[in-house]
């Protein structure tokens, strides 16, 4: 019998916690998962049952959420984080890896945090959930991954500044990255021979050194090199002919340059569904593709949707892991 999905509560005072009540409603039938946190923090008239351990999660799905308890220092009020519970945040997403690493859960699935109230009242040292959870998993070099149903798309570099792209792209980063996606195509979602369409960097993929250089300078040969090697790989492309739906059909991933060149065309395709997968750990991680929402939070109009498709990718992936 597979494990169930871990499902961290993230920031009390967001929309967790009606979100994954809300996701049970929707996923009574499975696939199984439980949520850890203080059940002080559910919505008024939650439908929970408190689990001694997450084997107990299949059997009390079909009639109430299940709750692996953690208690908090303080209660939550919904779009006021408390200081106070900024560390049970962080332990619960410490706890949920260790469940996943001794075969407890099949993969964690992480609500939103907000990393301010984190570091403001428990010093969080790390830029967000990735690191944080990248450390856990014993240093991996990881990648971050947006999917949906019509689109995988991963970007080369993330929350930096345009300016400080063309410097931070580089061919060592810009391979790994590309090794690392080959990889989890090929372990996380059963996909045999991944075919990668990488962007160019710029407009009309630098169209032939007119409008930069980058792609002839170095990123084309890096994929010439990779291809040579094995890899279906395609590009550098023009990103503005990449994500149309006749293009997306030749690919099963696309990797792209920069933060917006990868999450437009998704948010776009998929704004209320899009999921947050981290490559390279050696667990399986998915997130919803959104953050804590306080100005919504407690208010019972917040979209499960992202949070749903986050869940059941999660445990497709873990499917394919095991297999």
């Amino acid at each position: 019998m597979t494990a169930p999905i871990a499902l961290t509560c993230g920031e009390p005072a967001g929309i967790g916690p009606e979100i994954a009540v809300r996701a049970w409603e929707k996923m009574r039938d499975g696939p199984a998962f439980f949520w850890i946190g203080d059940p002080r923090h559910l919505p008024d008239g939650t439908v929970f049952d408190e689990i001694a351990d997450p084997a107990g999660a299949a059997a009390v799905m079909p009639h109430a959420l299940p709750v692996l308890r953690h208690d908090f220092a303080g209660q939550a009020t919904p779009g006021r984080p408390d200081p106070a519970n900024a560390q049970g945040v962080i332990d619960v997403i410490a706890r949920a890896v260790d469940l996943v690493q001794a075969g407890a859960a099949s993969a964690v699935c992480t609500a939103p945090i907000n990393k301010k109230a984190l570091k403001d009242g428990a010093g969080f040292p790390y830029p967000g959930h990735t690191e944080y959870l990248a450390a856990l998993g014993g240093g991996a070099d990881v990648v971050m991954m947006l999917a949906c149903p019509q689109l995988r798309v991963v970007p080369a570099t993330i929350h930096i500044p345009l300016r400080e792209v063309p410097q931070a792209l580089t061919p060592d980063g810009l391979e790994k990255t590309i090794r690392i996606t080959h990889t989890a195509l090929r372990r996380d979602f059963a996909i045999a021979e991944p075919r990668i369409a990488v962007a160019g960097l710029n407009p009309h993929a630098g169209e032939g050194g007119a409008m930069g250089t980058e792609e002839t300078d170095w990123i084309a040969p890096l994929l010439d090199r990779l291809r040579a090697g094995g890899f279906d790989i395609t590009g550098p492309l023009p990103a503005d002919t990449m994500f149309h739906a006749a293009a997306r059909a030749r690919y099963d991933v696309a990797v792209a340059m920069y933060h917006d060149q990868a999450l437009i065309p998704i948010k776009t395709l998929d704004f209320a569904g899009g999921v947050n997968v981290t490559l390279g750990l050696p667990f399986v991680r998915t997130s919803p593709d959104h953050g804590t929402a306080f100005d919504i939070a407690g208010q019972g109009v917040a979209d499960p949707s992202s949070l749903v498709a986050a869940l059941r990718m999660a445990a497709d992936m873990a499917r394919a892991r095991a297999a």
